[in-house]
């Protein structure tokens, strides 16, 4: 049996731009040191041409013009050993102190514009979206459903302070972010007031809940689903403004309990939430030719549970049921089987799949 794989403890480093810049310069710094201590030690190689005399400043403008390969030609190497020095050692520090300034150069300039100019094209362009706060076990599954039900993984926003975690996200193609979910200007960064839906599983029940808060101040009409672990934070997570609270642990309880009392009750519900399964749960706005009609025959050929009107749920054995009204939001379940509608003409018709 291959034992578990282990990855080393990690620390991360918060060095300041300048820090970076300074330690690249310090290196540059010490590479050219090394050069004029070696060409100062071997001064006797070296020819003058003005006065075949050479002193510690012409061995510094000496090493200077050699490592920026300008070679005027006033002072030069004679001796075979000064060559060799040259070509062994002088030679591969002048390439590394050339890559170190080239380098600073690509990362402080080159690509950190590219990556600003990348990030502003991609921010004009978000509208419409999903933004997934939090990617955690929750929120990599909620993004992984999604792909697999069609969303275009370039709809997806994700934002999460792992590296590590956005590294996979990336990988299937949605939008990253590494900032804290619970700032302003990072949700402004990515047009929260432009977004689709938002879901928001950040791993602990209190950021979760100031993440809603700081969605709903900043995009009002938006609707936020969270998840929430203790029952006690459901309300609070309510008033903060969610529309949509999940308790993973409540609805695991659920099921316990389903399997309890008939064998297949949660295999049933594990099939409705798959986009895999054989049925799909639907919510979608009456049709026209839907009004005055029982929820037992919608046009769609579902099997109709619940009504939405004036935000009162009713349930389908209840009066009311019986006459669909305009306005009413409709909750059915539909077969994924061929002769019956797909997801797209679902969806292209108003409806929301579960």
């Amino acid at each position: 049996m291959r034992g578990p794989k282990f990855k080393p403890l990690r620390r991360a480093i918060s060095l300041p731009v300048w820090g970076d810049l300074g330690i690249r310069l310090g290196l540059a710094i010490f590479l050219v040191f090394i050069v004029v201590m070696i060409h100062w030690w071997d001064k006797e190689g070296l020819v003058d041409n003005l006065d075949g005399e050479v002193s510690f400043l012409d061995v510094i403008y000496f090493t200077m013009i050699s490592i920026t390969t300008t070679g005027f030609g006033d002072i030069a190497p004679i001796s075979d050993r000064a060559r060799l020095v040259e070509a062994v050692i002088v030679t591969p520090i002048r390439f590394a102190v050339f890559f170190i300034f080239v380098g600073t150069a690509y990362n402080f300039l080159i690509k950190r514009s590219w990556e600003k100019w990348r990030m502003a094209r991609i921010q004009e362009k978000l509208s419409d979206h999903i933004v997934v706060l939090g990617y955690g076990v929750s929120g990599s599954e909620a993004v992984n459903e999604l792909i697999e039900r069609g969303t275009d993984p370039a709809c997806i926003v994700v934002i999460d302070p792992s590296e590590e975690r956005l590294a996979v996200a990336e990988a299937l193609g949605c939008n990253v972010m590494a900032a804290d979910a619970t700032r302003d200007d990072t949700l402004n960064a990515v047009r929260i007031g432009e977004a689709q839906r938002v879901l928001v599983s950040a791993g602990r029940d209190d950021t979760s809940i100031l993440m809603v808060l700081t969605v709903r101040h900043l995009a009002p009409e938006v609707p936020i689903s969270v998840v929430v672990r203790a029952e006690d934070n459901e309300l609070l997570a309510r008033q903060a403004g969610a529309n949509n609270v999940i308790n993973p642990v409540r609805f695991t309880g659920l099921l316990l309990a389903g399997s309890a009392r008939g064998a297949h009750i949660s295999e049933y519900l594990a099939d409705l939430a798959s986009v895999a399964g054989r049925v799909q749960l639907v919510e979608r706005p009456a049709k026209p030719e839907e009004f005055g009609k029982p929820i037992t025959e919608l046009s769609s050929g579902g099997t109709g549970l619940r009504i939405y009107r004036n935000g009162e749920a009713l349930g389908f054995w209840e009066p009311a049921c019986q006459i669909m009204e305009e306005g009413d939001i409709i909750v059915e379940i539909v077969p994924t089987d061929n002769g019956h509608p797909s997801r797209q003409d679902l969806e292209e018709g108003g409806a929301t799949v579960l």
